[in-house]
Order: structure tokens, then sequence, then C-alpha cells
């Protein structure tokens, strides 16, 4: 894959921590290849963030992309990854290796942080996976056989 490809991710939690689940657009000039939306379980709103992450980046690397650059509403993401905060969470620390792993993988690496409102599709996919989750939750009234 020649053209770097463009990756929006987000994460959303219902309660922090809480049912979580991730979005993640693909895109390659202009044009949207792939949408993930899914549930992760329970977890913290920045797992969440974080898991989108490792997602795009394994989904790049199945794509076989060469350049990639991630584009992520969440500034703790974005100043972890790139060195300017610390990462004191045993449970972040050990997401951020496994992105920093799978980024080796690619010949060229951005993130940038952008505005809640430029990560709109990410965050209605993850909203979307949390939603059809709880409507798969709703529970039928037991019928009682006379």
């Amino acid at each position: 894959m020649k053209e770097a490809l463009e990756i929006y991710i987000d994460g959303a939690c219902s309660g922090n921590p809480g049912e979580a689940a991730i979005g993640v657009v693909i895109r390659q000039q202009e044009n949207t290849i792939k949408e993930i939306s899914s549930t992760i379980g329970e977890a913290t709103n920045n797992i969440a963030e974080y898991s989108a992450l490792v997602v795009a980046l394994q989904e790049a690397l199945i794509l076989k992309a060469d350049r990639i650059k991630i584009y992520t509403d969440s500034e703790l993401v974005f100043k972890q990854v790139t060195g300017s905060y610390k990462v004191k969470n045993e449970k972040l620390r050990f997401l951020l290796d496994q992105a920093l792993n799978l980024i080796k993988g690619f010949n060229g690496f951005a993130i940038q942080h952008i505005p809640r409102e430029k990560n709109q599709v990410a965050d209605k996919l993850a909203t979307d996976a949390l939603k059809k989750k709880k409507q798969a939750k709703v529970v039928a009234p037991a019928f009682c056989a006379s």
C-alpha cells in the first residue's frame, strides 16, 4: 500500500469503568477502507482509547500499510505515545508497549491530537457499539406455561 493510511480512533464507556467500546475508521485518499465498531468488555475510557489504537495498528499491518497517520481526540493517548506524558498505570503501560511494538512495523508513523468534533465518525462507531450491546441485553419477559 503506497499511500499513507489515515486512521481515526476513539473509545467510549458507559460509566468509568463500565462497558466499553472502540471505533476505528481507516481511510486512504479520502476513501473509507474499513470501519470497526466493537465492544471490548468492562474497561475505563483510557483503556478503550488505547484499545482502539492497538486494534487500528493491527488492522493497518494486516492491510500491509507502509505509512500511517493516527488521529485521536484523546490528549492522554497522544501525549503518552509521543513521550510527553509518563505512563503510571500498569494497564495503560501494557497497551502502550503493545502499540509501540506494532508501530515498529511501519516505515512511517505519525499521531495527531484533534478536537472531538473532527473525530465524529470514530466516536459514533464506538457509541453505536455500546448502544447495540445495551439493546442486546434487553431481556424478554418470561412466559409461564400453564
